[in-house]
């Protein structure tokens, strides 16, 4: 590695944190859809579905919320950390949602099927919807602008 490349990995990045405004636009995205999610449930599980998928969906925005602030974080004070956050970020998060599960998974309102089917879905369903609002070009990093003169490009 040359002198100039690990001299780049200790450097943090003073720019804008695309990832928090990625999330929370997720977030933003993620509530009209959130009654529908929770009508299914209720229509296939009952209230305990319900309940079970509300569950679900607050694990979901809070994992991407969490994941966000956690890269912004290492991406201040080094690429290296960045790295490292999003590596352990990613373990952490993980086991996070595995005990937010566990400790509900007897309560008498908890339905497995629906919370884990919601999981699933709506960390894939937002990330795929997201990809379209998602900028991956230099000039405007993190979301795409909003004006009519740039969605030409």
């Amino acid at each position: 590695m040359s002198a100039d490349a690990s001299l780049n990995m200790m450097m943090g990045d003073p720019g804008p944190a695309v990832e928090k405004a990625v999330a929370f636009d997720m977030v933003k995205r993620s509530l009209p859809f959130i009654p529908l999610v929770l009508l299914v449930a209720n229509v296939l599980s009952g209230w305990n579905g319900t309940w079970s998928a509300g569950y679900a969906i607050v694990l979901v925005l809070a994992n991407f919320v969490l994941s966000a602030l956690l890269l912004s974080w290492g991406a201040r004070i080094s690429l290296a950390m960045l790295g490292a956050a999003a590596f352990f970020g990613f373990l952490l998060r993980l086991g996070l949602i595995t005990v937010a599960v566990l400790a509900v998974k007897d309560q008498p309102w908890m339905a497995l099927v629906p919370l884990c089917i919601t999981l699933v879905v709506t960390h894939l369903g937002l990330l795929f919807w997201e990809l379209r609002f998602v900028s991956a070009s230099m000039a405007f990093p993190g979301l795409k602008p909003r004006s009519a003169a740039f969605a030409k490009e």
